[in-house]
């Protein structure tokens, strides 16, 4: 599959891909050298000139047409997901519906951000002249992406990209490339050429190679903090646009609507193995309810069924590895020995981790610092909403937070008072609409992703000025 998609020269070795939940053997792809970064670089510069000689009308076109085909074969990569990365059947579909949205909101946008008039005349001096701005592509953009949603953040990248006239180099997660590769093949036999996207599976080297290329105009990247920071020492003069994960925390009111809270809770904190950049992972919750809603919140968590993805009634599947489970057990018992109270779960089997939930965390341990990145919640009490916003803030990656209250008063406090790139009211913190800009404060990323936003991020204004002279 990856021959079709990337030069035969590049290829070193052989990645396999396997099973997270049984082991069993997915697919194999060939490894790209980080010693072929020049031979790649040449194909994505004959990409980048014919992205941009493409119409508008025609990357909207292949863009629709791409949208069309996931969606008559969307059983098709929902069973790739959970073979590959491990998500449950229903999550998996609920991917492959927001790939089609992904897609379509780029078609969108190809035939509709495509500048503005500028008013000259509204400065003296300029009466004369009159103009417009353009938006043009960079050029060439290293996209690099995660295991965790293996097609539609891949599709976040791609779709944009592609609107903007701009060709990319594709360096998905070696743990989970088929459905990328999947989808660049889709993106081909809809129109589009093949030039334009290079495909190119491999490590941190092939990953600093690509990042460091100065024909490179943009770094788009979806990873954790220690990576990123790799990144910016590396790349040089380029744009960056980073989503470096959370810690997202949800207040629950006293006043709250107190069943949806749990619901929701749980649903933003289990939700693909916890493998969510914006699960929840912290839940604060007034004082004069935490009790119930701690009774109530482990009851429901210890309900969750863990286990086969393929099994429909299955809500938590594997981690993406052991390694994975050994991380977020560590830190639980690291957390637990600077005095946190396990209140259910921690009973890691190769890679299912089940639903866990602690009390108390310190705020000196990585659980309460750190994105734990696993089906892990922490629970803690408060009192003032104030407290509750200096608690939710204290951490240094921020991307989503939620809050329950029925005062709206209290709800626009929140929301204003957050350090964060979402603010969800009456919902968990792990709710994202696919066109809405995505991204985080503090070190939570740089720049935003959501189709408008990484479209604007990924293409440059031009201006056009003309002086009316009199003769």
């Amino acid at each position: 599959m990856m021959q079709s998609l990337a030069l035969k020269e590049t290829s070193v070795d052989q990645i396999i891909i396997c099973n997270p939940f049984d082991g069993s053997f997915v697919g194999a792809v060939s490894e790209t050298s980080a010693d072929s970064v020049n031979l790649l670089l040449e194909r994505a510069n004959r990409g980048a000139q014919i992205a941009r000689s493409l119409p508008r009308h025609r990357r909207s076109a292949i863009l629709e047409k791409a949208a069309a085909t996931v969606e008559a074969r969307k059983e098709e990569f929902a069973l790739l997901i959970v073979r590959e990365a491990g998500k449950t059947i229903t999550q998996a579909r609920k991917e492959a519906t927001r790939c089609v949205n992904t897609l379509k909101l780029s078609a969108d946008e190809a035939k509709r951000n495509a500048g503005e008039v500028i008013p000259f005349d509204s400065y003296a001096g300029s009466e004369s002249r009159q103009g417009w701005y353009t938006r043009e592509p960079l050029g060439i953009i290293t996209a690099v992406t995660p295991y965790n949603d293996p097609l539609n953040l891949v599709a976040h990248k791609l779709g944009p990209a592609i609107a903007g006239g701009n060709a990319v180099l594709l360096k998905p997660s070696e743990l989970t490339p088929l459905s990328a590769i999947k989808l660049v093949e889709v993106l081909l036999e809809s129109g589009l050429p093949e030039e334009v996207i290079t495909v190119a599976v491999g490590g941190a080297e092939l990953g600093k190679a690509l990042v460091s290329a100065k024909d490179v105009r943009m770094i788009s990247f979806t990873g954790g903090f220690s990576t990123g920071e790799a990144i910016a020492k590396s790349a040089g003069i380029k744009k960056l646009a980073m989503d470096l994960g959370g810690n997202a925390p949800v207040i629950v009111m006293e006043n709250s609507h107190f069943d949806a809270a749990v619901e929701a809770c749980a649903s933003g904190a289990y939700w693909a193995a916890g493998q969510n950049c914006i699960g929840t992972q912290r839940i604060l919750v007034q004082r004069p309810i935490y009790e119930r809603f701690k009774a109530a919140f482990v009851a429901r968590t210890a309900k969750l069924k863990t286990g086969n993805p393929m099994e429909s009634d299955t809500d938590v599947g594997p981690m993406i590895s052991e390694k994975a489970v050994s991380r977020a057990a560590a830190m639980v018992e690291r957390a637990i020995a600077a005095g946190a109270t396990l209140l259910c779960g921690h009973k890691p089997s190769r890679t299912l981790y089940p639903p866990t939930v602690l009390e108390n965390a310190p705020a000196t341990c990585d659980l309460w610092n750190e994105e734990v990145f696993a089906p892990i919640a922490i629970l803690q009490t408060f009192d003032e909403l104030e407290e509750a916003i200096r608690l939710a803030n204290s951490p240094e990656y921020s991307l989503h937070a939620g809050i329950f209250t029925n005062d709206l008063e209290e709800a626009l406090d929140a929301a204003n008072q957050i350090d964060a790139g979402g603010v969800m009211i009456n919902d968990s913190s792990d709710y994202r609409f696919d066109a809405m800009p995505f991204g985080g404060f503090k070190y939570g990323s740089m720049g935003r992703e959501g189709v408008r936003f990484a479209y604007e991020d990924m293409t440059q204004p031009k201006v056009v000025c003309i002086n009316r002279l009199k003769w």
